[in-house]
């Protein structure tokens, strides 16, 4: 069987489901052009402004947090694009002659001034550009100045200035949602109904990443002194995997999804949920733009082992799962099996079930035992235990 990772979205064809996120790797004209050559399917730009709007950086603008080396999660507060509209202009151009099949999505943010969005949208219908992102969501330094989350945190603000681009755009707008906000759907339902044509999902998580422990000092020190700023990563999958599922429950609009996406694994997660494609940046930003060809390797191979002939057959297969709480199913109670060849006597999951509520566990001539009149169904002792010898019953 043949398979494609071809998919359409808004009349707009994409070689594959992998785009560059608006951030650092797509911030040069001349950067996005050899990422195009190693095989992504299209770039969001870095956050385009009207000229006047002065980005002035910070110094260091990252940090990490580890596990066990491994980084599991990035903090930045790093501003937008730095290059002038007309860098952008012909930058689309140039991009768009030398990779006609690729995808150019121009992220654009502004001051909360009609004029100011409209003429700037006006001057990139110019290029050949295939669609706008809106940037609304960025939780670093533009708040500050009244734009970036603080628009898209406002439901009637957002709509508002969706209506503005709407009115002079000639190619379709998604919306980038902030997970900074109590209720994502408030959000959703303004600006669809503002007549946006889509979303991209999420933009960074505020945060703070802590302290170095020996100095007392914030591990992003700038001069002493930090802010909160923008979370990605492994660390917030989850986030924005709950906000895509939202996205997609609360509207049938297209969903560019992104948040922690790092291997071809975690973009099945994310069409699954709803997206119709992705975007990644930290995984780059960390390994650079060859991750690209594993995620379409991978993702190839695995259609392939499911007996799918594209990504279509994955969209959405996660939605009916998700329900609220109270329609769960409350019996019957699923109780830990014990492996007694595999379990090391070790009684960790005794002490712990002991330890957070159940006191279901007890280790019995050298054997652990299931009360199951105290047994909860929980779970919890099927993940401490470091042999992996409990298991469903």
């Amino acid at each position: 069987m043949t398979v494609s990772l071809h998919t359409s979205i808004l009349g707009i064809d994409f070689e594959n489901p992998f785009l560059l996120a608006s951030a650092p790797p797509t911030s040069l004209i001349e950067s996005i052009d050899v990422a195009f050559q190693m095989g992504w399917a299209g770039a969001v730009l870095k956050t385009i402004t009207p000229d006047d709007l002065k980005m002035i950086e910070a110094s260091p603008r990252y940090a990490v947090l580890e596990d066990k080396k491994r980084i599991i999660g990035f903090q930045n507060i790093e501003l937008l694009s730095h290059k002038t509209v007309k860098y952008w202009c012909d930058g689309i151009k140039y991009l768009k002659q030398k990779y006609p099949t690729k995808v150019i999505i121009a992220s654009i943010m502004a001051p909360v001034n009609k004029n100011a969005w409209q003429d700037l949208v006006k001057t990139l219908n110019d290029t050949p550009a295939d669609a706008f992102e809106l940037n609304f969501s960025c939780p670093h330094g533009m708040p500050e100045k009244g734009i970036g989350m603080a628009i898209g945190t406002d439901a009637e603000i957002s709509s508002t200035i969706t209506k503005w681009v709407k009115e002079v755009s000639q190619k379709p707008v998604f919306v980038k949602l902030s997970p900074n906000v109590s209720d994502i759907t408030s959000i959703v339902r303004a600006v669809e109904q503002a007549k946006a044509d889509g979303f991209a999902a999420i933009n960074t998580v505020q945060g703070f990443m802590g302290l170095d422990l020996k100095t007392l000092k914030p591990l992003l020190n700038v001069n002493g002194k930090t802010t909160f700023g923008g979370c990605s990563g492994i660390m917030v999958r989850p986030i924005g995997l709950r906000c895509v599922a939202q996205i997609r429950q609360a509207s049938a609009l297209p969903i560019l999804g992104q948040g922690g996406i790092s291997t071809w694994e975690d973009a099945v997660q994310y069409i699954c949920v709803g997206s119709d494609a992705v975007q990644i940046c930290t995984e780059v930003m960390l390994n650079g733009y060859k991750v690209i060809g594993p995620m379409l390797k991978g993702l190839k191979n695995y259609l392939e082992e499911k007996g799918f002939s594209d990504i279509n057959a994955l969209k959405n297969k996660a939605v009916e799962v998700l329900t609220s709480h109270k329609d769960l199913l409350k019996t019957p109670l699923e109780y830990p099996k014990i492996n007694h060849e595999k379990c090391g006597r070790c009684g960790k999951c005794v002490t712990i079930c002991m330890e957070s509520e159940h006191q279901a566990l007890q280790l019995n001539d050298g054997n652990i035992v299931v009360d199951k009149n105290h047994c909860a169904g929980c779970g919890l002792c099927r993940f401490v235990c470091p042999t992996g010898a409990i298991l469903k019953e």
